[in-house]
């Protein structure tokens, strides 16, 4: 699985963990997050993520 980091406070979205507080289970592809998906701890935009890890 892959691992994303918001490049505004290196905050990493790991596609293995998924995000279970936001209700994102695990397994979840970055791709298939909300349009609307922000950074959890600085709120930047989905858009300003990227793809750290890639295997």
């Amino acid at each position: 699985m892959r691992m994303w980091a918001c490049r505004e406070c290196g905050f990493n979205y790991e596609e293995h963990y998924g995000l279970p507080k936001r209700n994102i289970k695990p397994e979840t592809r970055f791709e298939d997050l909300p349009a609307d998906f922000t950074c959890d701890v600085c709120g930047a935009k989905k858009e300003n993520f990227e793809c750290v890890i890639d295997g």
